[in-house]
């Protein structure tokens, strides 16, 4: 069950959605069906060794709730 990220070629809304075997995917905005599917940004690895060099900006706040700038729970 694989997560897609789209854009709508009719009203340009862009938008994600899981995608099941064999499953027609349809904007939600305007319903229309022709679409152009989005390469997705990878996630961030769990192992900080792994991190991946765009995954965290220094500069601005923790990127989200498990960003590896706060401290350890």
């Amino acid at each position: 069950m694989p997560l897609y990220e789209y854009t709508c070629d009719q009203c340009e809304h862009a938008f994600e959605t899981l995608v099941f075997d064999g499953d027609e995917v349809a904007c939600p905005q305007c319903h229309g069906n022709r679409l152009q599917r989005q390469w997705s940004v990878p996630a961030r690895p769990r192992a900080e060794s792994d991190a991946l060099p765009m995954s965290c900006n220094p500069n601005l706040p923790p990127c989200s709730p498990t960003c590896c700038r706060l401290p350890p729970s």
